[in-house]
């Protein structure tokens, strides 16, 4: 269905992503609340997300990720320190071919792959809760709409099939698109988070019925280091359906738009039916964890370029913890795609 100027926005978010909540990270509640007072000033009404259950997250994730996430807290809750945040001490480092142990504290290790992403009381449901409103994002655009959001937090795009961590959880981007893909849909994704979404990419690698293009700070300088060059174009079937544009520190707006030029051209060439976008608000200046030089402007500049590819769009909120720019730079981006 081609997108039409002046699209009305669907936008998701349940009262239960804001469970989550650990101080020492930058991914805090307050996050979600700037970025509603976004929506609330533009007249959009968030809704609750629809309950897809279970199964559309397990074709993305395996079930030892998904039964350690249900379990892990309250299995840590039982050791003689008693509760308290689900924080590895160890990784199995080189060792994710060998065996899972049965100790809560191997199995932190085995599925997670930092101390930034601790698994609290309430840290499933918000990831599942969150994972469900990039799922109603997708459901509401396969059913005719040209454009939603998916207010996410936690963010997705650093979790792969069997592993979780920078702030991420399920990946909810990823279970979006397997979704629609399942439902005949070509998909392509474009991450635009500072970070390189390397477990989008690990998910989708192999793939060739799914596009994964994303913009971000050169790895050899930023997490998540390993991950993110521009050698990376998949492997057997998928070889040419993974596009990185990696970015050097300091990058300003004329050449992150030039670069997004470049992703938004290989992504039409796929020619998708569909398209979800990665949003991350980390590339705007001053965010403490980002490096690039990016304005809340800027985001209306890239909303026009989104817009002028004609397809349908799915957002899915990523990064962005500079917290009074998250409402100007939503506004913006949603201005220049309902009024470009």
């Amino acid at each position: 269905m081609p997108l039409r100027p002046g699209p009305s926005l669907r936008a998701f978010l349940s009262p239960h992503q804001r469970l989550h909540a650990f101080p020492a990270t930058a991914d805090s509640v307050e996050r979600v609340d700037r970025l509603v007072e976004a929506l609330n000033g533009l007249g959009i009404t968030l809704q609750a997300p629809y309950d897809l259950g279970l199964e559309p997250i397990a074709a993305v994730h395996s079930n030892g990720l998904l039964n350690f996430l249900q379990t892990a807290y309250s299995r840590f809750a039982e050791l003689k320190e008693g509760p308290r945040p689900a924080i590895p001490d160890t990784f199995a480092v080189r060792r994710m071919d060998g065996p899972i142990p049965r100790s809560v504290w191997g199995q932190l290790g085995h599925y997670c792959n930092d101390t930034l992403t601790p698994i609290l009381a309430d840290t499933w449901e918000a990831a599942y809760w969150s994972a469900q409103a990039g799922l109603s994002a997708a459901l509401v655009v396969q059913q005719g709409a040209a454009l939603a959001y998916a207010l996410c937090r936690p963010p997705g795009h650093h979790a792969a099939r069997d592993l979780y961590g920078g702030y991420c959880y399920l990946n909810n981007a990823a279970i979006a698109a397997q979704w629609l893909a399942a439902r005949g849909q070509r998909v392509a994704i474009l991450d635009i988070d500072y970070h390189h979404g390397d477990g989008t990419q690990s998910i989708f690698y192999h793939r060739p019925d799914v596009f994964f293009c994303s913009l971000h700070a050169d790895p050899e300088d930023e997490y998540p280091y390993y991950y993110g060059y521009e050698n990376e174009r998949g492997t057997g079937e998928g070889i040419g359906t993974t596009l990185n544009l990696p970015l050097p520190l300091a990058t300003t707006a004329n050449a992150y738009l030039v670069a997004l030029d470049r992703g938004l051209a290989a992504i039409m060439a796929f020619r998708p039916d569909i398209l979800i976008v990665s949003l991350g608000f980390d590339t705007l200046t001053g965010d403490p964890v980002g490096g690039f030089c990016l304005q809340p402007a800027t985001f209306q500049l890239i909303g026009r370029r989104l817009i002028s590819l004609e397809r349908p769009l799915v957002l899915v909120q990523e990064g962005g913890y500079l917290l009074p720019a998250l409402a100007p730079a939503l506004e913006a981006l949603v201005a220049g795609i309902v009024s470009p």
